[in-house]
């Protein structure tokens, strides 16, 4: 809700600016690209129920602050840019932490089905709430859209607050000691089948996954339609996204032909999507890139998991969210520079295409490597034998 209504605030201060937009989502999102190794790091160290309840807290006095801001009337676009820069610091921290949690709530049989679920929670929470923020910023306006956001974080913060310590499976928490960052890119580095994934994930999620800035600009400069209408884009998305999750969560032990698969054919929807002559039939392309894209995300997030051992899996989730999120600094504004000098439906073919060859070359690389056997990709960690 936070980015959307952030967006939609961007474009009304700079009179439809996709620079502007693509700016401040890069703004987001840099601090994942310089620091998100260092978060992992955080999320090893320290007990990450307390630290949820810390980053929770303070994104809510953000997303507060910026609300009052607009409702005052004396918000301004430099505002916007460091309140989307310091939302991206906790981010950093915040993002890991929770993502490894959902594995200290359960006991090590309900693992893979609890990464699952908690990666298709994950990815539904960036779909669904465009869509929700879409509807409220048509019904009541762009300021009380940060104000309610704020207060959802109450929630999290209470549901949080209410947990049973004794009931947890906690990890126990590694002690700070030289070269833990080292010692994880190490650990990617001795197992091909993580590095190339997440080379797949950095190529989809940087350049084909700007729908934040893409459907924005689709939606305004494109459609001509208005909020209600965005927020119907977002919803119809959500909804394919809704599927997605549900079908890759299923699978306990995700394989690289369906991440290349489900790549592939993200990137040629999106060519797809950009090419539509209206927004009905946008909304209709809209609905299967959201299921075949949080299939891709969800494998992802949960392959990546599985393959990591419990000491090692903060600092590993570090670096797919380094990948996963802090490509955007160079892929929204590039996104949104092009949406702006050779329009919205180029930013959409663009980024399809580069998704789709990525998924090709990927897949020829597994293909020639005789020293990767698919059948046997990314077993949870537990199975796996060391690497030499």
């Amino acid at each position: 809700m936070q980015r959307v209504a952030q967006d939609w605030l961007v474009l009304d201060l700079t009179h439809g600016s996709g620079t502007a937009l693509g700016i401040t989502t890069g703004l987001q999102f840099l601090p994942l690209l310089l620091f998100s190794l260092w978060g992992g790091v955080v999320a090893d160290r320290y007990p990450k129920r307390l630290i949820l309840m810390f980053t929770q807290a303070i994104m809510g006095g953000l997303a507060l602050i910026l609300g009052v801001l607009a409702l005052t009337g004396e918000v301004r676009i430099w505002h916007v840019y460091v309140l989307a820069f310091a939302l991206g610091l906790v981010t950093v921290v915040d993002n890991p932490t929770r993502q490894t949690f959902a594995v200290e709530m359960v006991g090590p049989a309900d693992m893979p089905n609890a990464i699952a679920l908690n990666s298709a929670v994950f990815n539904m929470g960036r779909i669904a709430g465009p869509a929700v923020a879409g509807l409220v910023i048509s019904a009541v306006g762009t300021p009380v859209t940060f104000v309610v956001n704020a207060a959802s974080y109450v929630a999290v913060i209470i549901g949080l607050k209410l947990m049973r310590p004794s009931e947890l499976h906690p990890t126990e928490p590694k002690r700070r000691t030289k070269g833990q960052l080292r010692e994880a890119l190490a650990y990617v580095k001795a197992r091909p089948t993580l590095w190339t994934l997440m080379l797949l994930v950095f190529f989809v999620a940087t350049f084909g996954m700007n729908f934040q800035v893409t459907n924005a600009l689709m939606s305004r400069l494109v459609f001509h339609t208005g909020a209600g209408a965005f927020g119907l884009g977002s919803t119809v998305f959500a909804a394919g996204a809704l599927v997605g999750a549900l079908l890759a969560a299923r699978r306990k032990n995700p394989g690289i032909r369906l991440l290349v698969m489900t790549a592939f054919a993200f990137g040629t929807l999106e060519v797809l999507s950009g090419m539509v002559p209206s927004f009905w039939s946008f909304l209709v392309v809209l609905f299967p890139i959201g299921v075949v894209l949080l299939t891709f995300t969800t494998a992802a997030n949960s392959a990546t998991q599985l393959g990591t051992t419990a000491e090692m899996r903060g600092r590993v989730m570090g670096l797919y969210l380094l990948v996963f999120l802090g490509g955007a600094p160079l892929g929204s504004p590039l996104v949104g520079w092009v949406g702006q000098a050779f329009g919205p439906r180029i930013s959409l073919v663009a980024g399809g295409a580069i998704s789709a060859v990525a998924a090709g070359v990927v897949a020829l690389i597994f293909a020639h490597s005789r020293s990767l056997r698919v059948r046997d990709y990314l077993r949870p960690a537990m199975l796996l034998k060391p690497a030499r």
